[in-house]
């Protein structure tokens, strides 16, 4: 695939992502209770909103672009994770990892350091299993910062975690007491 294909696929990605996470009603959608909508209706939605699209395309975005933004399952398709509409994921929840990752940005850390790492707005917080997805989560707002996070420790202590089909790691908050950076 030449890097212009590709290109167009990552901004076809971004967008349904914007759609199906954050706002549906931009195309005249809506999501069920789990986050999905009909592919043919989200196909129809998106020609009358001018961004027409085949299911062979859609097909190949939620396949993997840059990211696996999307998951479709027989005649429907959803945001993976990252939703700031509610929906409920339907995911049960897993034994973490020992160390999960989050980035940030420096600006962000006197809030964290107080609160913990919270949604945000979105229905989970994200967090990675390796360093250098946190730190491209990070560069996305600036210079990243990258903080390991005790998923054991929470987890030992009742903290639900939930996996996303796309490998992103989900809970609803981290405390404070399980941040610690990486030099």
């Amino acid at each position: 695939m030449t890097d212009d294909a590709l290109s167009g696929l990552v901004r076809i990605s971004r967008f349904l992502s914007y759609v199906l996470r954050h706002r549906p009603d931009a195309i005249g959608i809506r999501l069920d209770d789990g986050g999905w909508v009909d592919i043919d209706e989200l196909l129809a939605a998106l020609t009358r909103a001018g961004r027409p699209l085949d299911r062979a395309t859609l097909e190949r975005v939620a396949a993997g672009t840059d990211k696996r933004r999307l998951e479709i399952r027989g005649d429907r398709v959803r945001a993976a994770q990252g939703h700031t509409v509610p929906v409920d994921l339907g995911l049960a929840p897993v034994e973490p990892p020992a160390v999960l990752y989050h980035g940030t940005v420096a600006g962000s850390l006197p809030g964290i350091r107080a609160e913990g790492i919270e949604p945000r707005g979105r229905t989970h917080v994200h967090l990675s299993t390796d360093v250098p997805t946190a730190t491209s989560v990070g560069a996305r707002r600036g210079d990243p910062v990258v903080l390991a996070i005790d998923a054991e420790g929470m987890h030992r202590l009742g903290h639900e975690f939930f996996l996303a089909a796309n490998g992103v790691w989900l809970t609803d908050h981290v405390p404070p007491e399980f941040i610690r950076p990486i030099p």
